[in-house]
């Protein structure tokens, strides 16, 4: 792949790209107008649950409703703006079910601590999202908002299909493997997947506590970018990205070949990166990654059979059938099995930090490819799970182009999610001007 050398690297603004491109909403427009007078936050709101009465019977993305006697603030950083909720994250005024009919009904006591964080900021937890079965592998009834005969993605399903839809201009999800960062590619939506912690999982059902991580959807990399720094109150999130950043080409030679068209958009977006003045170089991976990415599967199951021991014991014949196998299979695991993967994850996360001395963020693929036909598996996470056990910050950039979205991945040091979305925001900016 050819380097070179490009005009001045700067980041888009609201009048570089448009920010509305399909049917999706801005949350920054919508806050501008709200500050601007011309739109009051009930409104907004209420134009939520209009859209989701009109779309989401196509695309079952909303599995219910917040109240409509919900108090919708008037002040707040975030005052306006309705929120899709994963259904593993803890809502005190809507059902919590987990995606499993083991916990139909159930409601929690008390808001997950992001989702009190989003009401302090002004924000309306507007809908409960559809989920995976604990988010696991096995499908949920969402279709893609792009062609309902593929999947979404998974297993943050409903909150990227919302979305994408124009349903919603936030939604969380979650990360294990790649349920953030896969279903946005598919879905052709921004998103991140924070550094590990940096938003609090308390009040969302754990699969594997090591792993977990919050993440977000939006219309573009600035409206994540936003919503990240007030809700982890961290305003240097929106920091500007170096004027010209360095970037390392990655293909991740280790998890198999993606195929030509995800290639195809990361060569584009590398290209594009170029051409705004980023500097590109390609980047092979050594072997303590290559054997980071093989125990994944280790630390996530045997941390699940503890997380869900209950619902096996308890109710085994009601977990479906790929969940079900997995807890199976994660019976014959052990510690040692357990302890020797945790090493291997430190030793790469180790390099990784060296690495990144020379490296402001790593590009490599989103997804194997665009979203398979059918609605009987949520694809591939094998691009995404290695950056999930390393804890780094994830960026989706979509790559616009004909059928079904594509996405590349943007991924920086561990801790510096504001340099991810930031190098993020600049490819899609640079993108949008081609």
């Amino acid at each position: 792949m050819p380097r070179r050398a490009g005009a001045m690297w700067r980041a888009v603004d609201r009048s570089d790209t448009d920010r509305d491109s399909g049917a999706m909403i801005s949350l920054l427009d919508i806050r501008a107008r709200i500050a601007d007078g011309t739109l009051p936050a009930a409104d907004a709101i209420r134009g939520a649950r209009e859209r989701i009465a009109a779309q989401d019977p196509a695309i079952g993305a909303i599995l219910r409703l917040a109240p409509e006697t919900a108090v919708v603030p008037e002040g707040g950083p975030l005052a306006g703006i309705g929120v899709g909720v994963k259904d593993i994250i803890a809502t005190a005024d809507m059902a919590t079910e987990y995606g499993s009919d083991i916990y139909a009904g159930w409601r929690p006591r008390a808001d997950a601590a992001v989702v009190s964080r989003l009401r302090a900021l002004g924000a309306v937890p507007l809908a409960k999202t559809a989920t995976t079965a604990f988010a696991g592998l096995d499908p949920a009834a969402t279709v893609n908002p792009r062609d309902p005969g593929h999947t979404p993605g998974g297993s943050s399903s409903g909150s990227a299909a919302a979305v994408a839809a124009g349903m919603l201009p936030l939604a969380l999800g979650t990360q294990t493997g790649g349920s953030v960062i896969r279903p946005a590619a598919f879905c052709g939506v921004a998103a991140i997947k924070p550094s590990f912690r940096l938003l609090p999982t308390v009040g969302v059902k754990t699969f594997s506590w090591a792993l977990d991580t919050v993440g977000l959807f939006g219309a573009s990399v600035a409206d994540i970018a936003h919503a990240l720094a007030l809700i982890a109150e961290r305003p240097a999130i929106e920091a500007p990205a170096p004027e010209r950043p360095r970037l390392a080409l990655c293909l991740q030679d280790f998890a198999g070949s993606a195929d030509a068209d995800a290639l195809a958009a990361l060569e584009r977006a590398a290209r594009a990166a170029e051409r705004a003045g980023a500097v590109v170089h390609d980047l092979v991976l050594p072997e303590p990654f290559a054997r980071a990415w093989a125990v994944h599967p280790t630390v996530q199951d045997f941390e699940a059979r503890q997380a869900l021991a209950w619902e096996y014991a308890e109710h085994r014949d009601a977990l479906p059938p790929v969940l079900r196998g997995q807890l199976d299979r994660a019976q014959d695991l052990t510690a040692a099995d357990y302890d020797a993967a945790r090493r291997e994850a430190h030793r790469a996360r180790r390099q990784l930090k060296e690495l990144f001395a020379d490296v402001d963020a790593i590009l490599t693929v989103s997804s194997v490819g665009r979203a398979p036909r059918g609605l009987g598996s949520t694809g591939d996470a094998r691009f995404n799970r290695l950056w999930t056990l390393m804890g780094v910050p994830c960026v989706n950039v979509p790559v616009p182009g004909d059928g079904l979205p594509l996405g590349v991945q943007v991924i920086a040091r561990f801790g510096d999610d504001g340099r991810a979305l930031a190098v993020a925001r600049g490819i899609e900016g640079a993108l949008a001007r081609e």
